[in-house]
């Protein structure tokens, strides 16, 4: 996992590398171990205050694939520099008018090992015809986590930068460690 200090680094190098007026505000830079993943936001169509919502939800979709096409050279080079320094793929998004969308992200396979309960809950899922397969159902109860344990997860996190920030104060860790 990678630290607070690393992602601080990250975020700064791509928000300081990012052609100038790309997006009006960067709002987000998530790494992992394959991916960096950068979202800004953008600004929305001028509409009237008559437009209805099926009308605005199109503008806003048109706005998005607008920015997408236009900018596309320009992300490529900050991605291909990037993917040079940091050895990660990196992956755009965009927020306007509330929408969140992410273009191109990486899908980064998972092994692992489940006991025969743990497998009835996916092959429930399939039979149900909420997921095609096993590594469908898997995604979905990630995802389903996910929603529901955001700040958990966030708590997680943090403990976790904190172990590293301790062990690294330890007798093989610190700054005179031989």
């Amino acid at each position: 996992m990678i630290t607070n200090e690393e992602k601080e680094a990250l975020r700064g190098w791509i928000a300081g590398r990012l052609p100038e007026g790309l997006f009006l505000e960067l709002l987000d830079v998530t790494v992992d171990r394959e991916e960096i993943t950068v979202v800004g936001r953008i600004p929305e169509p001028e509409l009237s205050a008559e437009t209805s919502a099926t009308e605005r939800g199109a503008a806003i979709e048109g706005r998005i694939a607008e920015f997408r096409e236009r900018t596309r050279e320009d992300r490529i080079r900050v991605a291909r520099d990037a993917e040079r320094r940091f050895r990660r793929k990196v992956s755009w998004g965009v927020e306007c008018g509330g929408r969140r969308a992410l273009f191109t992200t990486v899908a980064a396979p998972v092994m692992t090992r489940l006991r025969q309960p743990e497998r009835q809950v996916l092959d429930t899922l399939i039979a149900a015809g909420v997921a095609r397969s096993r590594s469908e159902a898997l995604a979905w109860c990630v995802r389903l986590v996910q929603k529901h344990a955001d700040d958990w997860l966030e708590d997680l996190r943090d403990s976790l930068e904190n172990v590293r920030k301790v062990r690294a104060q330890g007798p093989d860790g610190g700054p005179d460690a031989d």
